[in-house]
């Protein structure tokens, strides 16, 4: 028989003899005497060889509890009721690997009610750092996230062991690690930064307005008698050279008479001032050509347009200045839009433009940005941008309602990340990077141009980044914590 078998048989018969031994005290039967026994067995090797199998080998890590309650110690301490708590070896310590390496020659001990993962851990005080396979204990955070830690083994509320913190994974305390089993639970899906144009469409509201440049009035520079107005009224359409109204002007008729003894020549002071008082061009060469001055003179539209306004009547005196007919040329409008203060920067003059017209469903009108205006509404906070389109049939009538899609963004390719990659707290702009086997790191980012679906990165990332696009926010909300525990650790600390 084995060494081992003579151990195990001395064993049981030890705890027979002590079953024995119990059972006759309770009820007063003598035994016979054991000398027998321990002049054949060696009692010492018997103990010394339990002793063996029962205690770990390797150097005492901490101290826990005899009971088996959550209670550990960096140093031998006591029970309420006196009794020391027990010491663990190095042997005894079980790994969180999942498969954990057993080291050759030392004895694996077997308790009768399964280990807590608590038994695993190491503890670390203030003086004192346990070394693991992971490296150093720094401390243990709650397991829920809250923000409380401990130098040494602990269980919350719920009976939950507290989590180990190692010196590696404090290297930077804003990076958060991830098991791979986490990432698929969480969501995390990654892109990559790259360089491309940013594009947007802005969806302001606007409004049908005339081009100012293409606005005539028809007035006259000195007293004037209306003998007779043409068949002209608001909202027609004349063209340039037609007749609008017969005037006589004293003033007038001074001048061409003179112009007219001056054989019609350009460049005599009469043709001058017939031009000063405002005589059509027409009128003027008549003269020139006939050398005499009509009784009554026309005056003909400046432009081909509609009639915005008449105030002329037949046999009216218009006094010098007054507005006698308003034409507009309406071959081509403005469209005037408000854009927001903050998109201002996406738009450029030269953009591209589509506008569409509520009264004309179906319609689409495109143009170009002629002007963004140099001031902003104070009660709007908007700023107005002129967008010019040809109106060559006259479809676009004036201060008609409309809404226009603006082609804003920057040409050029740029740094660009998908917009769901970027967490914007207000004050700070973060975007998290994958760097690999789990682990993410925030960088602070400034941001340019955001385009429809993506937004351009100014500083903070480069081209080839690959970066979170989905579930950023929980990773956010680790990292904050894991700063702020950092934070509290280094307070700690003597």
């Amino acid at each position: 028989m084995t060494k081992a078998g003579r151990t195990g048989l001395t064993l049981v018969a030890m705890l027979a003899a002590g079953a024995g031994g119990l059972w006759a005290g309770q009820r007063g039967v003598a035994l016979p005497d054991l000398a027998w026994f321990r002049s054949t067995v060696d009692v010492e090797s018997v103990a010394a060889a339990a002793t063996t199998t029962a205690v770990g080998s390797g150097p005492i890590i901490y101290y826990r509890d005899p009971d088996g309650h959550p209670a550990y110690s960096a140093e031998p301490k006591k029970t309420p009721d006196g009794r020391d708590f027990l010491a663990v070896r190095e042997s005894e310590d079980l790994s969180f690997n999942a498969n954990p390496v057993a080291k050759p020659g030392v004895a694996e001990v077997a308790n009768d009610k399964p280990k807590t993962s608590a038994t695993s851990i190491k503890v670390a005080d203030a003086g004192t750092r346990a070394e693991t396979s992971k490296g150093r204990i720094l401390y243990y955070r709650n397991p829920m996230g809250l923000p409380d830690t401990s130098k040494t083994p602990k269980k919350d509320s719920m009976g939950m062991d507290y989590i180990p913190v190692y010196e590696g994974e404090q290297a930077d305390a804003s990076t958060v690690k991830v098991s791979l089993g986490k990432l698929q639970r969480t969501g995390v899906k990654t892109a990559v930064a790259e360089l491309a144009s940013i594009g947007r469409r802005i969806q302001i509201p606007g409004t049908v307005a005339l081009d100012e440049r293409r606005v005539s009035v028809v007035s006259m520079r000195t007293d004037t008698f209306l003998d007779d107005v043409a068949n002209v009224t608001t909202g027609d359409h004349i063209f340039k050279g037609e007749k609008l109204f017969q005037f006589y002007s004293k003033d007038i008729a001074t001048a061409a008479s003179e112009y007219a003894a001056s054989r019609g020549s350009e460049d005599a002071g009469p043709a001058l001032r017939l031009r000063n008082l405002g005589v059509p061009q027409e009128v003027i060469d008549t003269i020139s050509r006939t050398h005499q001055v009509p009784t009554s003179m026309t005056y003909t539209s400046p432009r081909d347009g509609i009639v915005l306004e008449r105030v002329a009547t037949t046999g009216m005196m218009a006094k010098p200045g007054d507005i006698l007919f308003r034409v507009a040329d309406i071959s081509h409008v403005w469209v005037i839009a408000d854009v927001p203060e903050y998109d201002l920067a996406s738009v450029r003059v030269g953009a591209q433009a589509e506008v569409k017209i509520r009264s004309l469903p179906g319609m689409v009108f495109k143009g170009t940005v002629d002007l963004v205006y140099p001031e902003v509404e104070t009660q709007t906070r908007t700023t107005k941008v002129r967008i010019e389109l040809p109106n060559p049939d006259g479809t676009l009538l004036a201060n008609t309602y409309a809404d226009v899609a603006i082609e804003a963004g920057v040409q050029e390719p740029v740094v660009a990340v998908p917009n769901g990659a970027i967490i914007d707290t207000g004050d700070r702009q973060v975007v998290f990077l994958d760097k690999g086997e789990g682990r993410f790191e925030p960088k602070d980012v400034k941001l340019g141009v955001r385009g429809d679906d993506r937004t351009e990165i100014r500083r903070g990332i480069a081209a080839g980044d690959t970066v979170v696009v989905s579930a950023n926010f929980l990773l956010d909300a680790e990292s904050n914590l894991n700063s702020a525990l950092s934070a509290m650790t280094e307070e700690a600390k003597p």
